[in-house]
């Protein structure tokens, strides 16, 4: 991953990407896609009749009722944010941390972003009171936040937002006027789905929150993109979802018309799909907390994860042995620790955490093997830390934060 440096380099450009499942892909997937490959007319800017259906049927069985002129498709889920961002005007708020992309895309636009705390048990919302003291602040010094920006599941800390925690932040944003985004990309990959209660804000506040969901999230690979948005019932909502048209027309946004078969048919849930999202979701969760329990014995704060294929992590207490190697911020702790476990180790500042904290994201997919015969026997395996070369990659990672928990031990200054 590419350095950032004062000038020339940057989130926009060098953001990480999401999370990727490492897995080959479904080959019923693959299959609609070759056989719409001959596909010679372009899909229609925010999405034709088939993947818009069964977008509305994806949500229905969510509890979210849908019409298709409350859709909108593009490709990936920052082409739409952008185009909200672009429609709602004025300044943006997002939880810190938050997902890597979601703040280059309003600084784009030159609007402004705010960061607000989110409570001690998760990631993915604000807390309610840091985000009435910040809308005060931005409003006292001449600012105008509209848009609020939030996540069920949540990358980067993979937490899942309790519904007490989503209500409270809606509560308050709604008390202020806001307008949400509620980014459900990870919303189908919880590792304990049954005893897990999913809430979206679009139920708390039906007329004011539009719903985005990248597929690359459980449904499609990372390289075929493509994300749905689902806008409220109503005149704002109407008048919202034209303007964003009006901008991915504006902007060329429109998702490849293979793409769009493919889409359609995993948002349909066909056996297959669901068969592998359920496969896939609990491969990485028992990963996920293989990884996290290695992060936390070597002596690093974590919250347990719950959702997605990825763990936070804050190395706060191994400070003293990382100096020693020359790490002082997120951005020298992310080149130190992707050389040392030969995998991505995003730092925290790329999620809107402080550049001086020493948090990273770290991901499962790459502990899956290097190989897809590897990868695949990941998926099928009734044991799948068992694997040797899981083993091995789990090992590697250990031996790395464990020589950082002995060093940090060494070097801590007598009592």
């Amino acid at each position: 991953m590419p350095r950032t440096d004062p000038e020339g380099h940057g989130p926009v450009r060098f953001g990480p990407p999401l999370p990727e499942d490492g897995l080959p892909v479904l080959p019923e997937l693959t299959a609609v896609l070759a056989a719409a490959a001959a596909r010679a007319d372009a899909e229609p800017v925010g999405g034709g009749p088939a993947l818009l259906e069964a977008a509305c049927g994806y949500w229905e069985r969510r509890g979210l009722a849908t019409t298709p002129e409350r859709v909108a498709a593009g490709p990936g889920a920052p082409a739409l944010l952008l185009a909200l961002t672009a429609a709602l005007g004025g300044d943006v708020l997002v939880p810190r941390p938050c997902a890597a992309w979601w703040a280059p895309y309003a600084r784009l636009l030159g609007r402004p972003v705010f960061h607000v705390a989110t409570p001690a048990e998760c990631g993915g919302v604000p807390d309610p009171y840091a985000l009435l003291e910040t809308v005060r602040r931005v409003r006292d010094e001449g600012g105008d936040p509209r848009l609020l920006v939030v996540s069920v599941a949540d990358d980067p800390t993979a937490t899942m937002a309790p519904p007490e925690a989503m209500h409270a932040c809606v509560e308050a944003a709604t008390g202020e006027g806001l307008y949400l985004v509620s980014d459900e990309t990870w919303r189908d990959t919880l590792h304990a789905p049954r005893d897990t209660v999913r809430v979206s804000p679009a139920e708390m506040l039906p007329d004011r929150v539009t719903v985005v969901t990248d597929l690359a999230g459980a449904l499609l690979p990372p390289g075929w993109p493509a994300a749905v948005a689902r806008f409220p019932e109503g005149p704002n909502g109407t008048g919202l979802h034209a303007r964003v048209l009006d901008i991915l027309t504006a902007l060329g946004a429109r998702i490849a018309g293979p793409v769009a078969a493919a889409a359609a048919y995993a948002l349909g849930e066909p056996l297959p799909v669901t068969t592998r999202v359920g496969a896939a979701v609990s491969l990485h969760a028992r990963v996920a907390a293989a990884l996290h329990g290695v992060l936390v014995r070597a002596g690093t704060f974590s919250l347990p994860p719950q959702a997605g294929r990825h763990v936070y992590a804050d190395l706060a207490p191994l400070r003293t042995a990382l100096t020693v190697h020359g790490v002082g911020d997120a951005q020298e702790l992310e080149d130190f620790l992707a050389v040392r476990l030969g995998m991505p180790a995003p730092g925290g500042h790329r999620f809107g955490d402080e550049l001086g904290a020493l948090r990273v994201r770290l991901s499962t997919g790459p502990l899956l093997g290097r190989t897809d015969h590897e990868r695949a026997e990941c998926l099928t395996s009734p044991a799948p830390l068992e694997l040797p070369h899981v083993q091995r990659a789990l090992s590697h990672v250990k031996s790395v934060f464990d020589d950082l928990r002995d060093d940090a031990q060494r070097w801590e200054p007598p009592r």
